[in-house]
């Protein structure tokens, strides 16, 4: 359980009580119930600071996010948004939503800090080269974590990356790890949560949506059409996803790299 003491101490408030929520693999969420009534969400982890500046950057664009109510480095306490089933107008106005977001651009591929999936390095330095950072910073971020197979086959693709790649797409706001799990439908519509932010391919949140499964109705339409060719990239964006999930949850995950693979014959 969250440090009831801790989160007084940043908010400067009563704590009545803490409740589990289901949150990530990675990291511990509660609800916290204040004296005066007021519900809020805390989350710990080493880099709880550093989600805290993504959420601030997604709302800066109009994005619905949680909004930050404070923040230490290691504790983030948040908007409480009361949770609706999913629908066709919750997934609409999702992809209205993401569409915004990646309509912010950034000057360059990548973010002002590196971030992390545990103890999965997510390495964020900056270039101008997309296929350059998809290759160094993703598909090659930790080669001798991945069975040695793998690894080999990676390194043969990300060679020849700036022929299957856009060199400089539109530097879109990512949210960076957006599966259905990451969103949260309400009433009024659809929120992001658990950010890992960074710019780069806009097509790279579409492909780990469609990774685990699919959005539903209303999604792709308010989201708008999508560039040609997005059919023979989309392996290519699914994998670095797929890698994580081979370096934190172990072999049950090699099949789906290899598919990965496969279907881009590397």
């Amino acid at each position: 359980m969250a440090d009831r003491t801790a989160i007084e101490a940043l908010l400067r408030l009563g704590v009545a009580r803490l409740v589990p929520l289901h949150g990530g693999d990675l990291s511990e969420v509660v609800r916290v119930d204040l004296e005066d009534g007021t519900r809020l969400v805390a989350k710990t982890g080493p880099l709880a600071g550093r989600e805290a500046r993504m959420l601030q950057a997604m709302a800066a664009a109009g994005a619905p996010v949680p909004r930050v109510v404070a923040a230490s480095q290691a504790l983030l306490v948040m908007e409480y948004l009361p949770e609706a089933p999913a629908s066709p107008a919750g997934w609409a106005s999702l992809g209205t939503a993401l569409a915004g977001l990646h309509g912010a651009t950034g000057a360059s591929y990548g973010w002002d800090e590196d971030y992390a999936f545990g103890p999965a390095p997510l390495p964020n330095a900056r270039t101008d080269d997309w296929p350059a950072f998809w290759a160094e910073r993703r598909l090659l971020a930790w080669p001798e974590h991945l069975p040695t197979d793998l690894a080999r086959r990676l390194e043969a693709l990300a060679a020849r990356l700036p022929d299957r790649l856009p060199r400089r797409p539109p530097p879109a706001l990512l949210h960076g790890d957006l599966w259905s799990g990451n969103v949260l439908f309400m009433a009024a519509g659809a929120a992001m949560i658990d950010p890992a932010c960074y710019h780069g391919h806009a097509e790279v949140d579409l492909a780990m949506l469609h990774l685990f499964g699919r959005p539903g109705a209303g999604f792709a339409e308010s989201y708008g059409p999508l560039e040609p060719g997005w059919q023979e990239r989309r392996a290519l964006y699914q994998l670095w996803p797929a890698l994580v999930h081979l370096r934190l949850f172990g072999g049950g995950y090699r099949a789906m790299v290899a598919g990965c693979l496969d279907r881009l014959r590397a």
